[in-house]
């Protein structure tokens, strides 16, 4: 398989159509869950899809090392181009790589304002991104401003945003922390452990309320399951 079949056949193709389209340029998407259900995978494989449309990426960390989050590129990409026998996979990955950046913030140390003016200067630097990720972040040490600051940027700068955050439990709606920034979120998805695989259900997706999706990520790999 060459790499334009593996973007047209990855498996988040069906999560974007799954989602009204996902998470457009200008927008915002949350992928809440308790720990170790597959967050960073999911954001990791959107990451990827991106860069194999040839687009840059910033993938900003606030809960883990720089290397393990190049980890979680490597071993998902080689993952991929193993299932599909891509191709020239080690020329491929270099290329993915070339356009990809990765940050390792402290949270309580580096506040919205400031990744912001980070990725700015990136971006005045010659690497501006199309998307910008953000793991493991504690929606409970922000404040509703910082959201609408981010929201306002991603619009200026024509970038998808897709956060993720750790969360115990949702019964129905919204976690109580991310409820003061429900206005500048456009889709919010929790992931769900299931005795067969892990479901995604949707909190908020663009206009519409809660339901749950067809979309699942296998409990092995951690992968969009492909349908």
């Amino acid at each position: 398989m060459v790499k334009q079949d593996l973007i047209e056949r990855s498996a988040v193709r069906n999560f974007e159509k799954a989602l009204g389209g996902g998470v457009q340029a200008g927008e915002i998407g949350v992928i809440a869950s308790k720990k170790g259900l597959g967050k960073t995978s999911i954001l990791v494989q959107i990451g990827i899809d991106k860069l194999l449309q040839g687009c840059s990426v910033v993938h900003v960390s606030f809960n883990q090392q720089a290397d393990h989050v190049m980890t979680w590129y490597e071993d998902i990409f080689n993952e991929l181009a193993k299932k599909k026998n891509l191709d020239k996979a080690s020329d491929v990955k270099a290329e993915l790589i070339r356009n990809r950046i990765v940050l390792n913030f402290n949270q309580d140390s580096v506040k919205t304002s400031q990744l912001i003016k980070t990725i700015k200067a990136l971006a005045e630097g010659g690497s501006k991104p199309e998307a910008v990720i953000i793991d493991g972040f504690d929606f409970s040490k922000a404040v509703p401003e910082s959201m609408d600051q981010m929201k306002t940027f991603a619009k200026e700068a024509g970038i998808t945003i897709w956060y993720s955050a750790n969360f115990e439990t949702t019964d129905k709606g919204l976690p109580a922390s991310i409820k003061p920034f429900e206005k500048d979120l456009d889709v919010v998805l929790y992931l769900e452990p299931k005795p067969d695989c892990i479901q995604i259900r949707a909190l908020k997706e663009h206009s519409k309320g809660e339901y749950t999706t067809d979309l699942k990520l296998d409990v092995k790999s951690l992968l969009i399951a492909e349908k």
